[in-house]
């Protein structure tokens, strides 16, 4: 069973890197800020998923607790991010 789930962590972790480098050329090339702004967000959410991943691999908790940090720093982010591209500010008086 050991076997069985190291290299499905393996395959799902290179699939997660491979759209986190898929994301960051988006993000790089995106013809528009609410397609970098999509980039970032997904860049966000396959770091977070990266972490989960490797995490289960070495049965380490620390891992977790990093992805819950980044998955709420990303949310924030994000929507900081919309609200700046949909009135031109983010805190509003």
């Amino acid at each position: 069973m050991n076997y069985l789930l190291y290299w499905s962590t393996t395959f799902a972790l290179a699939c997660f890197v491979l759209g986190l480098t898929f994301a960051a050329v988006r993000m790089l090339r995106g013809p528009a800020a609410v397609d970098r702004v999509l980039a970032l967000d997904t860049m966000y959410i396959n770091g977070m998923l990266i972490l989960l991943v490797l995490g289960l691999q070495f049965n380490s908790s620390l891992y977790f607790d990093i992805a819950l940090l980044i998955s709420l720093f990303g949310f924030v982010g994000s929507v900081a991010m919309a609200k700046f591209l949909l009135r031109g500010e983010v805190i509003e008086p």
